[in-house]
């Protein structure tokens, strides 16, 4: 198998295994799937490193009831993977409905030989901002 499909194989097979376990609230599996300088950005803005994360799950705080990741495009540059695509879930976060369509951008990096997640930003889908009417009338 040519280097490349190789790779892209890895990629895909990391971003499964880390949607399957986010699913199943796997701690020991996304550990294993997160660098140590792993972060997530949040869809508001707020920014966990990877204990934050993980102890999400440890201690029950966010259970998610589904996820798929979809329309995945990954590029590579060098040891770095980015794959950017929709996320679908069913969650909760505290008892707090957390479902929602997220773009969602995976950074995969190549670690002691293999690919892991160094990174993960969630954003909402939606419309464009308001924007205010051309010379600033409402």
């Amino acid at each position: 198998m040519p280097e490349q499909d190789k790779t892209e194989e890895e990629i895909r097979e990391l971003n499964r295994r880390w949607a399957e376990a986010e699913t199943r609230g796997d701690v020991a599996a996304l550990d294993a799937l997160a660098a140590d300088g792993f972060r997530l950005v949040g869809p508001v803005g707020f920014v966990l490193d990877k204990q934050q994360w993980l102890d999400r799950y440890r201690l029950g705080d966010f259970v998610t009831a589904s996820l798929r990741f979809e329309d995945v495009e990954t590029r590579r540059c060098g040891d770095t993977a980015i794959s950017i695509g929709r996320q679908v879930q069913q969650a909760q976060y505290q008892g707090h409905p957390a479902d929602g369509e997220f773009r969602t951008t995976l950074i995969a990096a190549r670690d002691g030989g293999q690919w892991r997640l160094a990174g993960c930003q969630v954003g909402p889908i939606g419309g464009p901002p308001p924007f205010p009417p051309p010379g600033g009338r409402p």
